[in-house]
């Protein structure tokens, strides 16, 4: 009789797979064997693994050429990066070794800019494409960004006082973008998005605000879909109304010569997933083409803004099971040694899905599971609703203990969480590994940081005063006992 935890998942999944293993009924991800990573630097762990965010834009770069050399599209396809998924030093620059461009959506994002221009990781010809809502700071930011001679800043117009706002600050040639203002998904609680400017208004605006001022060029045109890039008649629909825009814009602005599809691609959240990148790109290709070719203008060069794509499925954590309270006949609840509110923000507050796997004891008999975190709160728990289906794990013993694993993590869990921060109920922000391959492909890791201290947050709160005390005397009292 099959009751192992190995034969439900192998009964259930297509298994092993391109970066899940077995060996000895212990989990490998990419390669890396989990349970020495937790010998060696104890859990609960979060990680990046490096490797993983250049592999995922170099496939996408594959996969849009292929269909740009199948329909001999006249356009070029640049892979941008937004920060806002994860701002870390660590993931910008392997991001930034393939070659690709930066959306930022905030001042501070230009600060980070500035740096990696320092650094050399940021070149003279990279796009920073500036999106979203842009208040005092942000203007002051980008403008300094245009008079400091970076040619490729974007600055992508979202309401009909920007222009003026950034022409007060730089007195050079500016390019910039409009943000179309999409109409959402018919589930949504309002009908259009709060950023850009409406469709119907963008020619007017254009040849109001644009056309006959000398110190602006219009070069993009950005169509952003908040439920990302879906075979869907809602996202058909939306992209063509776009193109209508586009072609509308083209037809009087011949500085216009690019269309960004933002809205990103969908990133592995089980074992079961599965999305066919190649075809929704071959498609999104072929109806630009044809809707340009059809009223005779050139096709645009394609602008993609990859964030959860790009960083999302570099990202783990790793809990140890403490404890199983069984609260009536039915449910049991697993303990895990950290909360999914301070960790995994998303799974709580907006039902995110992820893959969890256990990662030791694949070997033992399987029961249905809640999973509890260890803060009051009674929304801390990861159960059926964001795991598709019910959560079963191997058998509870107290004496062995059972380690799991949440992967594809990697994009906005520690923005959102508060990295580094205060932290519900003080419960401390993990350990966090970087873990990336040297030349000859060896597995390297080195902690990021370490697990969050109590004087740290004590600090934020206030008590830095009493920190200093409590520390001062401790040294005294070690130089005593010495």
């Amino acid at each position: 009789m099959n009751t192992k935890y190995i034969d439900l998942v192998e009964q259930t999944f297509d298994f092993p797979q391109e970066e899940f293993k077995t060996e000895n009924n212990k989990l490998f991800w990419h390669g890396i064997n989990l349970m020495e990573l937790i010998e060696q630097y104890g859990s609960p762990l979060k990680f990046t693994y490096l490797p993983k965010i250049s592999e995922n834009i170099n496939k996408a770069k594959g996969w849009f050429q292929e269909s740009i050399d199948k329909h001999n599209y006249k356009g070029k396809y640049f892979y941008s990066y937004c920060t806002k998924s994860s701002h870390f030093k660590h993931i910008l620059h392997e991001a930034l070794k393939n070659d690709i461009h930066i959306e930022t959506s905030s001042a501070f994002d230009i600060d980070i800019v500035n740096n990696l221009k320092k650094e050399g990781k940021i070149k003279e010809d990279t796009f920073i494409i500036c999106n979203g809502f842009k208040r005092d700071q942000y203007i002051k930011n980008i403008g300094g960004l245009i008079n400091s001679g970076h040619k490729n800043v974007i600055p992508i117009i979202d309401n009909f006082e920007e222009i003026n706002l950034l022409l007060d600050e730089t007195d050079k040639k500016i390019n910039v973008g409009i943000r179309i203002a999409s109409e959402e998904e018919p589930k949504f609680e309002f009908y259009t998005s709060r950023l850009g400017i409406g469709y119907k208004n963008i020619v007017a605006f254009y040849e109001r605000e644009i056309a006959g001022n000398k110190q602006v060029d219009l070069k993009m045109l950005h169509f952003f879909i908040n439920t990302g890039i879906k075979d869907n008649a809602y996202y058909w629909n939306e992209l063509m109304k776009c193109l209508r825009v586009y072609i509308n814009l083209k037809k009087v602005c011949p500085s216009l010569d690019s269309l960004n599809i933002g809205g990103g691609f969908p990133i592995k959240n089980s074992l079961a997933f599965d999305y066919d990148y190649q075809y929704m790109i071959d498609e999104i290709i072929n109806q630009i083409q044809q809707a340009c070719d059809e009223a005779g203008v050139d096709v645009p060069h394609i602008f993609t803004e990859f964030g959860s794509f790009t960083v999302g499925e570099s990202g783990a954590a790793i809990y140890e099971i403490l404890y199983q309270k069984k609260q009536n006949d039915r449910e049991r609840w697993n303990m895990i040694n950290s909360s999914f509110i301070t960790t995994l923000p998303d799974a709580w507050a907006i039902n995110k899905r992820f893959i969890m796997l256990p990662i030791n004891k694949w070997n033992k008999q399987y029961e249905r599971v809640l999973l509890g975190g260890l803060t009051c709160d009674s929304d801390d728990y990861y159960n059926s609703e964001q795991h598709i289906n019910g959560i079963y794990l191997p058998v509870f013993e107290k004496e062995n203990p059972l380690y799991i694993g949440f992967f594809n993590t990697g994009a906005y869990q520690e923005s959102v969480g508060g990295f580094g921060g205060l932290q519900h109920c003080l419960i401390p922000h993990p350990k966090h590994l970087i873990i990336d391959r040297d030349e000859d492909g060896n597995i390297t890791t080195k902690i990021f940081k370490e697990q969050q201290k109590s004087s740290e947050m004590l600090s934020i709160l206030g008590y830095g005063e009493v920190v200093t005390k409590v520390n001062e005397l401790e040294k005294i009292a070690n130089q005593e006992v010495l």
